[in-house]
């Protein structure tokens, strides 16, 4: 077998704690991961032959916390000069959103059949309680019950969703002018 590189050993060695110290910098898996991808390749071409893995790996810590100032202070320049509108304090985790699918499926998985399409039919295709009980061939107050049944079932698996009073949708920027 070949040899590995002094970039493969440390990633095989270290790989781990260095994706750790970048979620301890991030607060996020995705971005950590990032982090740890940007500070070894800044590392390894500045220095190509970087054959000490101690000192690599510290480099490339290093170059982690350094980029991750500048990120921060690059975000807080933005904020500041742009409208808050523009951009969400923080950015959804791709790693969050989907430990939430996996949640929702179990969660809906606990549902009886009938349950099941009901909350699909309702909620995912958009569809009224009446046009529900067309497509299930049942009576709107059978859907009514799906839906309440299902709604007590994911509660404690899932947690309280409230819908937003006010779903409008406004212009950032534009005057509101009340409604006409």
């Amino acid at each position: 077998m070949a040899e590995l590189s002094a970039l493969e050993q440390v990633l095989r060695v270290a790989g781990a704690r260095l994706a750790a110290y970048g979620f301890v910098l991030t607060g996020s898996q995705s971005e950590a991961e990032e982090l740890v991808q940007e500070a070894v390749v800044k590392t390894f071409v500045k220095r190509p032959r970087l054959t000490d893995l101690a000192a690599a790996e510290q480099y490339i810590r290093l170059a982690m916390k350094s980029t991750a100032i500048d990120r921060a202070r690059k975000d807080a320049r933005f904020r500041k000069h742009a409208p808050a509108e523009a951009m969400p304090e923080t950015m959804p985790d791709p790693v969050v959103a989907i430990s939430h699918r996996v949640a929702v499926s179990k969660a809906l998985g606990s549902l009886t059949p009938q349950q099941r399409v009901a909350v699909a039919l309702r909620y995912w295709d958009d569809l009224t309680v009446p046009q529900v009980a067309q497509a299930m061939r049942v009576a709107p107050g059978t859907v009514k019950r799906y839906l309440y049944d299902a709604a007590e079932a994911l509660r404690p698996l899932l947690g309280e969703h409230v819908e937003p009073e006010d779903s409008e949708i406004r212009v950032v920027g534009m005057p509101d002018r009340g409604r006409r």
